[in-house]
């Protein structure tokens, strides 16, 4: 009779343990998935920023490339010779040069260049900092 009670308690045991197993590994699926998802999200969001940059870059690129076409038409077209043409090249290959700047460097070369001037000139990028926000502040108001 001993032997009956133990039996049917192992048997009652495993039918109140599988309803508890079942939850634990539809618990287990549940978290796998979402992972997954998530995982999924993560790359689609990734991939989303990385075309967005690429996107940036391009259009930087090509005002660049329109800049530096400028420069050059105006230093083909400014006079040459004199006080007027000495101003009028300078501002020419000023322009050229920048253009060529952007065509090159595009949008993340920007960045990297003014993170480098900030890390090498903090109190003067601070102070600049405060005075546009001084003008911002002032222009918000009016």
């Amino acid at each position: 009779m001993a032997n009956t009670t133990t039996s049917q308690k192992g048997k009652d045991e495993n039918r109140t343990n599988a309803p508890m197993e079942k939850a634990k590994d539809v618990a287990s699926n549940v978290m796998d998935k979402t992972r997954e998802a998530a995982s999924s999200v993560g790359d689609m969001v990734s991939n989303a920023a990385s075309n967005v940059g690429k996107k940036a870059d391009d259009l930087t690129s090509s005002a660049g490339s329109s800049i530096k076409s400028m420069g050059e038409s105006l230093a083909h077209s400014a006079p040459h010779d004199g006080m007027f043409g000495d101003a009028s090249q300078a501002v020419a290959n000023t322009i050229k040069d920048g253009g060529r700047y952007l065509e090159e460097a595009g949008l993340s070369g920007i960045g990297e260049d003014l993170t480098q001037l900030i890390r090498r000139n903090p109190v003067p990028a601070v102070m600049v900092g405060l005075g546009i926000g001084f003008l911002i502040g002032r222009a918000l108001r009016s």
